[in-house]
């Protein structure tokens, strides 16, 4: 593969992310911003450009972002600030990197305000056993410093609750953001539904919860890639060439 190519196919799926987010029902209208890590210069990413909805998100009108800001393709007035300062943030203080997904869906935000966050209650949930952060809300992400306050939070985690604001997946791979933002929902959805009943709930022993975060994170080799693959099926090839 070209060097040309490897930043093409990058934005091709990048791309291929936001529609599987818009059919999937993750989107908040215009307001969450999902990014990859250039192939060709790591100092550099891609994000889309502030205003679209997610299905019009095509591998042309992806922005190309340098971490001071600088706008290297597209349109510069449709540049997110809190887009920038949260995903150039992230880049720089995480080598290891290379996708971040921001977004925040009711079920989200609601377990992201519980006190006691994302509780182990189902499969779902145990993908993120201890391996979640937490951050206090502060209002929006406008600047560097504030952003590194998430990092901060993060810390080794590929997985952030951002207190009654949403979640940040960051990722070695767009399609690992992908899969770990759909068990995110899940198990979130899963949380609201079963608290919500009024019961009882029977609770999975510690040594369980251990056992299966590493067995589900184990499971593949490639962790998303069966899931990414199925998801690009469900929109179909290059679906922004149907709009």
């Amino acid at each position: 593969m070209t060097n040309l190519s490897q930043r093409d196919a990058v934005r091709t799926d990048l791309a291929y992310a936001h529609h599987i987010y818009a059919r999937l029902g993750l989107i908040d209208h215009t307001y969450t911003h999902l990014s990859a890590r250039d192939p060709l210069d790591p100092n550099t990413f891609h994000i889309m450009p502030f205003g679209l909805m997610f299905d019009e998100v095509t591998p042309t009108n992806l922005l190309h972002v340098a971490m001071d800001g600088t706008v290297l393709q597209g349109a510069a007035a449709s540049y997110n600030a809190t887009g920038y300062a949260i995903h150039s943030t992230v880049y720089t203080h995480r080598p290891d990197v290379h996708a971040v997904f921001h977004c925040h869906t009711p079920a989200m935000v609601a377990v992201s305000a519980l006190e006691d966050g994302l509780l182990p209650l189902s499969q779902w949930a145990l993908h993120f056993y201890q391996r979640m952060g937490y951050h206090d809300y502060a209002s929006l992400v406008l600047d560097a410093p504030t952003a590194a306050t998430l990092i901060d939070d993060l810390g080794p985690h590929t997985s952030l609750l951002l207190r009654h604001h949403g979640a940040l997946f960051c990722t070695p791979t767009l399609k690992a953001a992908m899969l770990l933002t759909y068990h995110c929902e899940r198990a979130c959805q899963t949380q609201v539904q079963l608290l919500s009943m009024g019961r009882p709930v029977r609770p999975i022993p510690a040594e369980v919860c251990a056992q299966a975060v590493h067995d589900l994170l184990s499971f593949e080799t490639d962790f998303g890639e069966r899931d990414w693959q199925a998801w690009k099926r469900l929109v179909g090839p290059a679906p922004w060439v149907e709009r």
